[in-house]
């Protein structure tokens, strides 16, 4: 199956679905390269990055999860190869 490379950026506003959302990147550790998380404590919100290597299906699953929790946004970039 043909996989690309893409980079999750995540923003947390709330620290309830934290717990869930590392729950979610554990679910999907298999194809993720790396991750960098930043807590950012003058606006009260974490930022995080995730790449990730698999195929398309699997990115913009875990991505609409991701930005379903509450309080979390997501915005996905892809690789063109």
């Amino acid at each position: 199956m043909e996989t690309r490379v893409a980079l999750i950026g995540i923003v947390v506003e709330n620290h309830d679905s934290v717990e869930m959302l590392n729950a979610l990147l554990h679910e999907y550790g298999k194809f993720i390269i790396g991750r960098m998380g930043v807590p950012y404590e003058k606006k009260h919100v974490s930022v995080i990055s995730v790449a990730i290597d698999a195929p398309n299906d699997v990115i913009s699953t875990l991505s609409g999860k991701l930005g379903r929790l509450d309080g979390v946004t997501t915005k996905t970039v892809y690789s063109k190869v």
